[in-house]
């Protein structure tokens, strides 16, 4: 007998096509209706609060005297919740953000009754490949989801060369590293269900129709019908409507339930021919027009602070906090989970993607600038307590002023380090403030020197930064205002271990003289030290050799500028534009620090570009014209695009580094830089979730989208037997490789005026009219060192932590490595404390598809294994990371 399992739910996105609190309100609407159905109706079975803890937040913030009876219906089974925190977007948010968005969902979940096991995604824009690892170490062993694959749907036959359909609705899902869970794929979307009839005539009819649509994919006769769609109130005559049905269909029995006990029924009748879908879903066999990967490039400066509060939260507040809990005691769990909430409420698909009205994405800003400041109190607070117990007794000049540097990043770090100095201070206590800035204001600088703790003078270069205004915040007593004269210093770290504290000081005294060749010469149009000679030609292209393999790679940095009629979820380029290339025009370099240290110089391009597209655009647009069948195309009128890019060199590095500045203020327009690689390979490689994704360089033959956008964090890589190319970013998500098989292009910008989807919602803002400012690298390797680029990548990701601290005893080493991580071939992601507890949890991966050797240690510390939930599980500590796998430990 056939058994149609209906499921009340309402797909709640925070925030969309209306601004966060329109979707609020209508969400306490909902919130209440339910609880009244609840109470009026005894045959409603349960609702499915969309897989994500935060609305019972945002449902109590407006109704807190509700608690008790939300807890009343969690507890009765009525509204089944969790196990996430937030329905995130997979690609754009980091490895940790996901594990810390269903660590936090269990938690808060559990705070309220069991949460539903299954791992649940069913908007999101693609899913990543490591998927069934990490459902499988939260302990799910199904996921639910809307989009990534291809249900083939004739005759229910499955063709069998392709990778990424299914016959069925239900599939098993194969990660890289070999785990299988069961995946449920919504294969008529999740509102094949929503709005049942209660009258005869039109239930027949929508049933007749909706049960020949789930049947066509379906292994099993259990028929799964989703009973919502986005922000649908709940229908409260959904019992009646079930009494319909089954009056109707005698011979199919219709039940309101849940997930967990749908999908108990329906996998025990499972079929032996499921297919196996493998890795990433991002809609591989499809014409690719609606992947939605686009949205890495909308509205870049939101991808750009999540990079920034990302990194300050997992890479430099929390392993400093970490650390300072040695001396400390302390650990601050609460702040770090409210910073975590905070940035996590930026992470739903329609949030991070850029793909919202305006005004949802100018208070993502706000919370983004919040979480951050958060991250930089933790930190500072830390950094003060551990630094006061680090001993610095070891400078013998009385007058020197230390200074404690941390990479707290998982990997060697080489480049340049600044630290701001308080040379000189005035308390507000000893004079008038202008009186006190004149006095400071005129004293001569005296000579400096920096040293490190052997005593040894260290290469550096220190900036006079004059005299400001600066404020203490004293824990025990008013706050104490002064004037101080500060110095800024430069000097180059290299090879720096990870999670580890070098101390140096300023000391007076003359700089010894130096030999040393600086990084610039031939008027600037020539950077080289150890590793890299590159040279500038006369329209800004980059020639680099590197030394190393002896390979030299030609064309580099090369911007391209088209048109843009597409939204902020795809980009479309119009009819007959040809691209507009800086290669075409000259460039002016300018010399902006050389030194043996580093070399900076400015490449200064102008591109002649369209103003915006033609005004039939706007036309199109409002008459909802779908972006594949527009004719606008780009304005006549052009204006001038100056880029000004500087390019570093940094004594020690393999690594170029660029950023390039640029006032936009042309609309409907997608700005890249081009790296010709001359790598003409099958793949390539780019880091996605605890992944690096290896992904193919030819689409699918039923691709018809001209281009192939492509998803990263921190790095995408081509490389062949010999030689290999990295190109690195910071907060730039969307890549893609050229039909040539060599390019790497990455987005720079993309400037659209409509959110899309649906109907037409203006989005001036999305236009990023104004400056903008970008940061990238590229680095180069031989056969066996690809994954050393891959750490510079990530390693650039998190800047030198440096603090000023004074004179004095203490009982942790001057210059000390916390934790032991070697191995290239491994990355890690986490250093922090337990949640509600004291244990170190560190987290890394397999960045290879093969055995990796790897090493962890902490002094005094003994590891056991633990899953992404931070619990104990069974196994040996290990030393060999399988290909691709996730490995957790908790120290004691």
């Amino acid at each position: 007998m056939k058994k149609v399992s209906i499921i009340a739910h309402s797909h709640w996105d925070r925030e969309w096509y209306m601004a966060y609190e329109q979707h609020h309100m209508r969400l306490v609407e909902l919130m209440d209706d339910l609880l009244e159905l609840f109470e009026t109706d005894p045959d409603f079975d349960s609702f499915h609060l969309d897989g994500q803890t935060i609305i019972l937040d945002d449902y109590l913030q407006v109704r807190p005297e509700k608690r008790d009876l939300l807890q009343k219906y969690i507890t009765a089974g009525k509204l089944r919740i969790g196990p996430f925190y937030i329905l995130q977007d997979s690609f754009l948010t980091s490895s940790e953000s996901n594990t810390r968005n269903m660590l936090v969902g269990m938690e808060e979940s559990k705070k309220w009754g069991v949460p539903v096991q299954l791992g649940y995604f069913p908007d999101t824009f693609g899913n990543m490949g490591q998927t069934p690892q990490m459902m499988l170490q939260a302990g799910f062993d199904v996921a639910a989801f809307g989009r990534g694959v291809k249900p083939t749907g004739f005759n229910n036959v499955v063709i069998n060369d392709e990778k990424y359909a299914s016959q069925y609705s239900e599939m098993w899902w194969e990660g890289p590293d070999g785990s299988k869970i069961l995946g449920l794929l919504f294969a008529n979307w999740y509102s094949n269900g929503n709005e049942i009839p209660v009258e005869k005539e039109a239930a027949k009819k929508f049933w007749d129709w909706k049960l020949k649509d789930a049947e066509t994919y379906a292994s099993t006769d259990h028929l799964l019908m989703m009973n919502g769609c986005d922000h649908q109130p709940v229908q409260k005559n959904l019992s009646a409507a079930i009494r319909t049905a089954n009056e109707l269909y005698p011979d199919i029995e219709f039940v309101q339930t849940g997930f967990d006990e749908y999908i108990s029924a329906m996998r025990a009748d499972l079929p032996a021919d499921l297919s196996t879908v493998t890795g990433e879903l991002t809609s591989q066999e499809t014409e690719g027009w609606y992947t939605l990967a686009n949205t890495a490039s909308a509205r870049i400066y939101l991808k750009q602070w999540n990079t920034l509060v990302s990194r300050q939260l997992e890479n430099i507040a929390e392993p400093l906090a970490t650390m300072a809990y040695e001396s400390t005691g302390e650990y601050p769990h609460d702040t770090l989970n409210y910073a975590w909430k905070t940035l996590m409420q930026n992470h739903p698909h329609d949030s991070i993607c850029g793909c919202s009205v305006d005004e949802v994405h100018r208070e993502m800003v706000t919370r983004f600038e919040k979480a951050h400041e958060v991250g930089k109190y933790v930190a500072a607070e830390a950094a003060e307590k551990l630094v006061r117990s680090i001993q610095t007794a070891e400078f013998s000049d009385k007058e020197a002023i230390p200074f404690v540097v941390f990479n707290t990043s998982g990997s060697k770090k080489t480049g340049l380090m600044e630290v701001r100095l308080e040379i000189k201070r005035l308390p507000f206590s000893e004079g008038k403030p202008d009186e006190l800035y004149h006095q400071l204001k005129t004293e001569t600088l005296p000579n400096f020197i920096v040293k490190n703790a052997a005593g040894e003078e260290v290469s550096a270069e220190i900036i006079d930064e004059g005299v400001e205004f600066g404020y203490d915040l004293p824990k025990d007593k008013f706050r104490q205002p002064f004037m101080a004269r500060y110095v800024t210093v430069q000097l180059i770290m290299e090879q720096m271990a990870p999670l580890s504290w070098e101390t140096f000081a300023l000391v007076y005294g003359e700089t010894s003289d130096t030999t040393e060749k600086p990084i610039i010469s031939d008027n600037g149009y020539q950077l080289e030290n150890d590793y890299l000679d590159v040279k500038v030609a006369k329209n800004g292209l980059l020639t680099v050799l590197d030394k190393v393999t002896e390979e030299t790679y030609v064309d580099l940095l090369n911007f391209e500028d088209v048109g843009d009629l597409g939204n902020e979820y795809i980009f479309k380029k119009p009819n007959n534009d040809q691209g507009i290339f800086s290669k075409d025009g000259q460039a002016k370099v300018n010399i902006l620090h050389n030194s043996a240290n580093y070399g900076e110089i400015e490449i200064i391009h102008e591109l002649e570009i369209p103003v915006a597209m033609e005004d039939l655009l706007l036309e199109e647009q409002k008459a909802v014209i779908e972006f594949r069948y527009r004719q606008a195309e780009r304005s006549k009128e052009t204006a001038t695009l100056q880029l000004k890019t500087k390019v570093l060199l940094e004594k020690g590095s393999q690594q170029l580094k660029f950023t390039t500045s640029f006032d936009n203020q042309m609309r409907d327009h997608r700005l890249r830089v081009l790296f010709p690689t001359g790598i003409e390979t099958a793949v390539h490689y780019a880091d996605s979730i605890y992944e690096v994704a290896e992904r193919p360089n030819k689409v699918d033959p039923a691709w018809q989208n001209p281009t192939n956008p492509q998803h990263q964090h921190a790095f995408v890589n081509v490389h062949n037997e010999n030689t290999g190319v990295t190109v690195a970013n910071f907060g730039l998500n969307e890549y893609e490789i050229l039909n040539d098989r060599t390019t790497i292009a990455v987005t720079l910008l993309r400037a659209v005026g409509e959110l899309g989807d649906w109907g037409y919602f203006p989005t001036p803002e999305a236009q990023c009219l104004g400056e903008s400012v970008v940061q990238y690298g590229v680095s180069f390797h031989g056969a066996k060192d690809s994954t050393r680029t891959y750490h510079e990548a990530m390693a650039a990701q998190v800047p030198f932590s440096s603090y000023q601290t004074t004179l004095h005893t203490g009982d942790l080493p001057t210059n000390h490595q916390y934790a032991v991580v070697a191995g290239e071939d491994v990355a890690l992601t986490a250093f922090k404390r337990k949640e509600n507890g004291t244990d170190i949890v560190t987290r890394v991966y397999n960045l290879t598809g093969e055995p990796a050797e790897f090493r962890l240690a902490i002094a005094n510390q003994i590891a056991e294994l633990c899953n992404l939930l931070e619990e104990p599980i069974t196994g040996e500590v290990k030393s060999t990371a399988l290909p691709y796998e996730i490995i957790s430990y908790r120290w004691k």
